[in-house]
């Protein structure tokens, strides 16, 4: 995963491209030649071009904020985020936005994202005089350049995954996109574009049974090889020895397979540090008019479909090293095939109860069957 300590990321970048280190590999470059000053001139214009990329991007999400008019030319939207337990009482949030592909002129561009509190901020110490003002702290911001971006095929929009962690709370993500400045005198301003979004960040670090989200899966595939950092950042999805493509939608046919992963957390243990958990998964049917059933899971205005065999996540069924205390993760989820289920929207509850401590909970997934 990608480390929560970011948020001077940008800054960092725009502190050291502005830093005396440049000029002084320039004077440096003088002493040996003049192959090595062109060359110490081209690093430091691409370093000053760098700026200048950096810049520009933050400035359209500086802008957003302020409540300037975004550019959006190539569709950016936001599809999806989740949350998964992350470091000291923070939250990983991996997230998806999609953009129309044929808009691009290329594949390369710049990728900003900001994650601003909307807590009130604390009042910041005084400036000394004449000292320039200090750049904001965000809770999270970062920037990538990305010089091939995998366009999706005709008609699909192109996916762009990355992610950030945090404490819980009531965040505005914003994410900006920017193709590279032309060197052609007369180009067109490059395109770019801006989205905002407003979550609301659960807090995994209390002693209450809680999950993370229900992640539906378009596909589960294995990680075969250690991922590099720049890997980790563009795949936020890869979670150890897996990697979750999440679906676009929950709209599927009859063709298709229900695919859910989904962790539980706090669940409390045994002497042996074994929780006993159970999880069931209850399919309902949309029925206007049908009353709720005792004993049954489906609500007023639902009919009870099928369910399947409840999972039971405990000593008997983990593997032998298992450990809470030693951190490890609890996991569950399922695969259903769908080619049994009406045309119709159903609701699966999946249903969690701690045994050992006599709590449960319920999470909903909304889904639709066409054929």
């Amino acid at each position: 995963m990608v480390s929560s300590n970011r948020w001077f990321a940008v800054g960092t970048a725009l502190s050291v491209l502005c830093s005396g280190g440049l000029l002084a590999q320039g004077r440096q470059g003088q002493t040996q030649g003049q192959a090595q000053g062109q060359d110490a001139r081209a690093q430091a214009a691409a370093a000053a071009a760098r700026q200048a990329e950096i810049q520009g991007t933050v400035k359209l999400v500086d802008d957003l904020a302020a409540g300037q008019t975004a550019p959006n030319d190539f569709a950016l939207a936001w599809m999806r985020e989740d949350y998964l337990k992350s470091g000291p009482n923070a939250q990983y949030v991996p997230f998806v936005v999609t953009v129309d592909g044929s808009k691009l002129t290329s594949g390369s561009v710049a990728l900003y994202w900001r994650v601003v509190s909307k807590a009130p901020a604390p009042a910041a110490p005084p400036a000394p005089a004449g000292a320039p003002a200090a750049r904001p702290r965000y809770a999270y911001e970062d920037i990538n350049f990305v010089t091939q971006l995998v366009v999706g095929a005709a008609g699909t929009p192109t996916r762009i995954a990355r992610s950030f962690s945090v404490p819980a709370g009531v965040y505005d993500v914003f994410v900006a996109l920017k193709e590279p400045i032309s060197a052609q005198k007369g180009a067109p301003p490059p395109k770019a574009a801006v989205v905002k979004h407003t979550i609301t960040v659960p807090d995994f670090w209390t002693s209450d049974l809680t999950t993370s989200s229900v992640i539906v899966a378009e596909r589960v595939d294995p990680v075969t090889a250690p991922l590099s950092q720049q890997q980790m950042a563009e795949r936020p999805y890869a979670l150890g020895p897996i990697e979750i493509v999440p679906v676009a939608d929950t709209k599927f046919t009859k063709k298709s397979e229900l695919s859910l992963f989904m962790l539980i957390y706090n669940a409390k243990s045994d002497a042996a540090n074994k929780p006993d958990v159970m999880v069931e998964y209850s399919f309902c049917q949309a029925a206007p008019g049908t009353e709720a059933k005792e004993g049954e899971p489906c609500k007023a205005g639902e009919k009870f479909f099928n369910k399947t065999n409840p999972q039971n996540l405990n000593a008997q069924s983990l593997p032998a090293e298992f450990n809470l205390a030693a951190g490890h993760q609890l996991q569950t989820g399922q695969a259903v095939p769908l080619a049994s289920f009406p045309e119709g929207a159903y609701r699966l509850e999946v249903k969690v109860t701690d045994k050992l401590a006599s709590k449960s909970l319920t999470r909903d997934i909304n889904f639709t069957v066409a054929p």
